[in-house]
C-alpha cells in the first residue's frame, strides 16, 4: 500500500465513523504540525514525478515501542501481545479529505471475536494520523456544556497502536483530569497491580475510557453524555482492532454492549464487540470499597489469561 492510499483509508475510515455516529466537526488545516504539511507537500511532488515508494506490511513480532495517548512512542521490551510499529514521520491527512477517497477495499472478519470490524484495518502511520486527528476533535468537542466548562483537559488514552488486550473504564478522575492520561490515581494502581498479576504490563495493554472528560464530583456519567462519547470510543477501537477488551464496571458495559445488565450478571462469559471479545468485570474504585470483590475480579482475569495462552498460577 502507497503512502497516499494508507493516509486516504485513515482519512475515509475516520469520515466515515463520524458520519454514522453524527459527529460532522473535524479541525481545519492550520490546527495541525506544520511538519504534517512539509510530509505531505514532499510526498506529493513524489507522486508528481512517478517516485512513490511502497511501505512492506510489517511481520508479526514482538513490538518494539509502545504507543502513548496520541501516537508518539517510548522503549518497551519485547512483548507478545503487541505487534511492530512504523517509525515513518506520519504524513499530513488534510489536503488528501479535500481529494477524492476511493471505495475501501472489503472488510477482513477478526480471528478473535465472532463479528467483524466495520472498516479496513489500517497501517501503524495511518492508525497515528488517524488519532492525531480523533484528538483534536475531542479536545474541541463541546457537547456535554456540564463537565466541559469543568473540565482541566481531556483524556484520550494510552497504550500500544497493535493492541491484544483493551481495558475500558468509567471516565476520568480528579487525578486523571489533572494529569490527561487514564487510571493514573489510586484505581489506576489498582489496574497496575491487576495487570501485572496477570503477568502482563501496563505499556502492554491500551487504556480508554467511555467518557473522556471528567463528570463534576466524579458523578456516574449520564446516559446522553456516554452517547456524546461513542463515537470517539468507536473510532478508537475501531482503528485499535483489539482481540479482547475488558469492560470495567457498568458505564463500559452501558457504552460498548448497551445493557443496563448489572456487572455480577455478565460475569464469567465473554460477548462479542465487532471483531473483539469482551469480558466483563468489576471496576478498580469498587474494589477499593469492596474487598471481596477482588477475589471475583482474579476470577475473571484468569479467564482472559487462559484465553491468552498465560498460565494461571497454581494455587498455594
Amino acid at each position: 500500500m502507497s503512502d497516499r492510499e494508507s493516509i486516504q483509508l485513515a482519512i475515509q475510515q475516520t469520515l466515515e465513523n463520524y458520519q454514522r455516529c453524527g459527529l460532522s466537526w473535524i479541525p481545519n488545516s492550520d490546527t495541525l504540525p506544520d511538519d504534517w504539511t512539509e510530509a505531505l507537500t514532499a510526498l506529493e511532488r513524489r507522486s508528481a514525478t512517478g517516485d512513490v515508494t511502497t511501505q512492506p506490511s510489517s511481520p508479526a513480532i514482538p513490538a518494539t515501542g509502545a504507543q502513548t495517548s496520541t501516537g508518539s512512542t517510548r522503549p518497551s521490551p519485547a512483548s507478545p501481545l503487541t505487534a511492530p510499529q512504523s517509525s515513518t514521520t506520519p504524513p499530513s491527512p488534510t489536503s488528501v479529505a479535500a481529494s477524492h477517497v476511493p471505495a475501501a477495499p472489503s472488510v477482513q472478519p477478526s480471528t478473535a471475536g465472532s463479528g467483524q470490524w466495520d472498516t479496513e484495518e489500517l497501517d501503524d502511520t495511518a492508525r497515528r494520523n488517524l488519532f492525531q486527528i480523533l484528538d483534536q476533535d475531542i479536545r474541541g468537542c463541546q457537547k456535554c456544556s456540564e463537565i466541559c466548562s469543568r473540565r482541566q483537559q481531556t483524556v484520550f488514552g494510552v497504550g500500544p497502536i497493535r493492541p491484544t488486550v483493551c481495558f475500558m473504564g468509567e471516565a476520568p478522575g480528579a487525578d486523571e483530569d489533572k494529569q490527561g492520561e487514564p487510571f493514573v490515581g489510586r484505581a489506576g494502581q489498582l489496574l497496575t497491580r491487576i495487570i501485572s498479576a496477570m503477568q502482563l504490563r501496563r505499556e502492554d495493554v491500551y487504556i480508554l475510557n467511555a467518557l473522556k472528560c471528567r463528570p463534576p464530583g466524579n458523578r456516574t456519567p449520564l446516559p446522553n453524555e456516554i452517547n456524546n462519547c461513542q463515537p470517539f470510543v468507536e473510532t478508537q477501537l475501531e482503528t485499535l482492532r483489539p482481540k479482547y477488551i475488558v469492560c470495567l464496571g457498568s458505564v463500559a458495559v452501558r457504552s460498548l454492549l448497551k445493557r443496563d445488565t448489572p456487572v455480577g450478571q455478565l460475569r464469567g462469559k465473554f460477548f462479542d464487540y465487532r471483531g473483539a471479545k469482551v469480558i466483563v468485570t468489576y471496576h478498580p474504585s469498587y474494589l477499593l470499597r469492596n474487598e471481596d470483590a477482588k477475589r471475583l475480579v482474579w476470577e475473571d482475569m484468569q479467564i482472559l489469561m487462559r484465553e491468552l495462552g498465560i498460565e494461571v498460577p497454581k494455587k498455594k
